[in-house]
């Protein structure tokens, strides 16, 4: 076994590796860039180093400046985790010279197995079914158009180097396909340093099935069974499970067996995922099965394996890279209950998945009975730009997959995040979803479902709780600054006198409150000896918060408070609702002086402008595209008009809600004060 290894990865695959390699007594190096510093995984390694700034090209990506932290800390290998650099076949190579040993597969498997056109040549060789498509060299635009006409649309462009949905799109028509061949190369470029694409014909809402492998360097090659990955959106996993339900024995050996022929056929060492797709939502043993590819690396959802087996594949990959043969046989290896696994981003599902940056006021995430959170930020963490939203995994397990979707259920039911926003609710509704509850789900369930499961109420009564704590705060500062106590919040009042105090009747005012940014009008009736009593008017009716209201109807029960008063935050229903007190401020005027900003809706660096000044754009018009969070987010024109100012260049970092262009104003248009939205 190793002495000391170096993580070239970060947040929550760094802790995973370094907690494995303490139980075996293995010293552990963390790298770290500047935008990580303090993160909870530097803390737990034996050393840390720092490798660079925040963006990923200039520290995690930068695989000389990590062979050389390597070297300085004598660390005997590098384990790579998962995405970076775990499936980069120079940088392992370029480990090997300097002497260190790279745990994952062979430089050579990698690149036969990584690239997605090599991987179907050797799968269809080794007499396993492949999708028909176009994997040629010939990347020409013209050779790109034939081929997907002959294989017929709708067509999938995907990243030849690439996996996690990067470079990926698809195809519905051929006039589509000249712009997402750009937008795809674009992205695989970027993610990948190689914007070679391959095109496939689309295997319409299909079962995603991916199958564990392992190999060592004498020649053992064996299956840890398959895992369910067939809710996605845009290509990428949202929850996984193992076993796949409903899987047939016939089909499990079928699938098993073609992956560990595919692994053997490549001599391959290490952990590996070889992934097909499966015609139709329900499991036979006749259906029609097909290789996609392999993944030469460990998997974000390996959890759910290591739920099933009682194993524990980190070590599995640290005693292969040290030479040892796999620990057991395929025949000691069994399937014991069900694990389900969903990945809690940093992102607002009701506003397209926008990622969601800025500092964790609250992080609270649960434990119990066949729960395991795999988390990379604790409470205090900022959420930055320049990596995966993922802030952190729920597995829920049991002896049954009711039991597992219930615990799962509830653990996210009881996870108090607060600053950035979470998918919870979000995923809190597909696992409440027919189709997945009777285990007959397909890659295009969110698709179709996407509006119903992302769709968010305003909730007036966590607007009223809050509103009347953020008036308690006032009174309470406004009391301290009189009598020199300390203030408990951060000393904000928007009145002079908030205290409610009286002669004769109830005082009242009328206030405005930004609830999610949107102006919202409460009316707030203060009588003599309780607190405020808030009313907030909307097409409802009227909504009301005060103590011994809240106390009645139990809605403090379900709902929490976070933040230091302005903003506060209130977290109910999975959800959030930021409540701050508007500023009464100018607020600064476009370059055009008018509204028709079209700003980035992130923290990100701008990969492509399609306009410049002077041209006429149409409602929906392509503007630019802000990448963050190894995503592409695309502008598009909020009306007709003429691009008045560009205020940014192609490759320039940008804050949130920068200008990136704005149209000229329109002759009295009505709705010229709309902003561009992400898309």
């Amino acid at each position: 076994m190793f002495g000391t290894i170096l993580i070239a990865n970060r947040g929550e695959i760094a802790q995973r590796i370094i907690r494995t390699a303490a139980r075996l007594g293995v010293r552990t190096v963390a790298v770290v860039s500047e935008a990580d510093r303090g993160a909870p995984y530097t803390r737990i390694a034996t050393e840390t180093v720092e490798i660079g700034p925040g963006p990923a090209a200039a520290s995690y990506l930068a695989g000389d400046k990590i062979i050389a932290a390597a070297k300085a800390a004598r660390a005997e290998a590098i384990h790579p985790g998962y995405g970076f650099l775990a499936e980069n076949a120079q940088f392992a190579e370029a480990a090997l010279r300097a002497g260190l040993v790279f745990i994952g597969p062979s430089p050579r498997a990698m690149r036969r197995m990584g690239g997605k056109a090599e991987a179907k040549a050797i799968a269809a060789a080794a007499g396993v079914p492949v999708v028909a498509g176009y994997a040629g060299e010939t990347q020409d635009a013209r050779t790109l158009a034939r081929e997907a006409k002959r294989i017929g649309y709708p067509v999938l462009i995907k990243a030849v180097a690439g996996g996690g949905g990067r470079g990926m799109r698809l195809v519905e028509r051929e006039e589509e396909l000249a712009a997402a061949l750009t937008s795809a190369r674009r992205e695989a470029e970027a993610a990948f340093g190689d914007g070679r694409v391959l095109l496939e014909k689309l295997i319409a809402n299909p079962r995603h099935i991916e199958v564990q492998v392992f190999g060592d360097r004498h020649g053992n090659v064996l299956s840890l069974f398959e895992r369910d990955c067939s809710l996605q959106r845009r290509n990428q996993k949202v929850i996984e499970e193992a076993p796949a339900p409903g899987m047939p024995p016939e089909l499990r050996a079928r699938l098993c067996g073609a992956a560990v022929a595919c692994a053997k056929a490549v001599e391959y060492e290490g952990a590996g995922t070889v992934e097909f797709l499966v015609e139709g939502d329900t499991l036979s043993p006749e259906s029609a099965w097909y290789f996609i590819e392999m993944n030469t690396r460990l998997q974000v959802e390996h959890p759910v394996t290591e739920a099933i087996t009682g194993l524990d594949l980190v070590e599995w990959q640290l005693r292969v890279a040290a030479g040892e043969p796999l620990p057991r046989q395929q025949a000691e290896i069994a399937i014991a209950g069900h694990a389900i696994e969903a990945r809690l981003c940093a992102e607002d599902p009701a506003n397209g998945f926008l990622p969601s940056t800025g500092p964790i006021v609250r992080f609270d995430l649960p434990s119990g009975e066949g729960i395991r959170v795999d988390r990379g930020v604790e409470q205090g963490s900022v959420i930055s730009p320049y990596y995966d939203s993922m802030i952190a995994k729920l597995i829920a397990s049991g002896p049954d997959r009711a039991t597992a979707i219930a615990r799962l259920a509830h653990a996210l039911k009881t996870s108090l995040v607060a600053g950035p926003r979470t998918n919870a609710a979000f995923l809190n509704a597909l696992l409440a979803h027919p189709a997945f509850a009777s285990g007959r789900m397909d890659t295009g369930l969110i698709g179709r479902e996407g509006t119903r499961l992302t769709a968010v109420a305003p909730n007036p009564e966590a607007i009223a709780y809050g509103v009347t704590e953020m008036l308690w705060r006032a009174h309470h500062n406004l009391t301290a600054q009189r009598t020199g106590e300390p203030s408990r919040g951060d000393g904000f009042s928007p009145w002079n006198a908030c205290d409610g105090f009286e002669l004769g009747g109830p005082r009242r005012q009328a206030l405005t409150v930004l609830a999610d940014g949107v102006p919202t009008e409460v009316d707030v009736e203060w009588g003599r000896g309780r607190g405020p009593l808030v009313q907030l008017r909307d097409r409802g009716g009227m909504h009301q918060a005060g103590n011994a209201i809240l106390v009645a109807n139990d809605v403090r029960g379900t709902m929490h408070l976070a933040g230091d008063w302005n903003p506060l935050y209130v977290l109910h229903d999975m959800r959030q609702t930021e409540l701050r007190w508007p500023t009464y401020e100018a607020e600064a005027v476009d370059a055009a002086g008018n509204g028709d900003g079209i700003r980035a809706p992130i923290v990100g660096r701008v990969a492509k402008l399609f306009v410049a000044v002077g041209a006429a754009v149409a409602k929906g018009d392509p503007i630019a595209v802000v990448e963050a969070m190894k995503m592409e987010h695309v502008l598009h024109a909020p009306r007709d008009g003429v691009v008045a100012n560009v205020a940014v260049a192609e490759g320039q970092q940008v804050e949130q809600d920068a200008l990136i262009a704005a149209l000229a104003k329109p002759g009295n248009v009505a709705d010229s004060s709309k902003e561009a939205r992400l898309t």
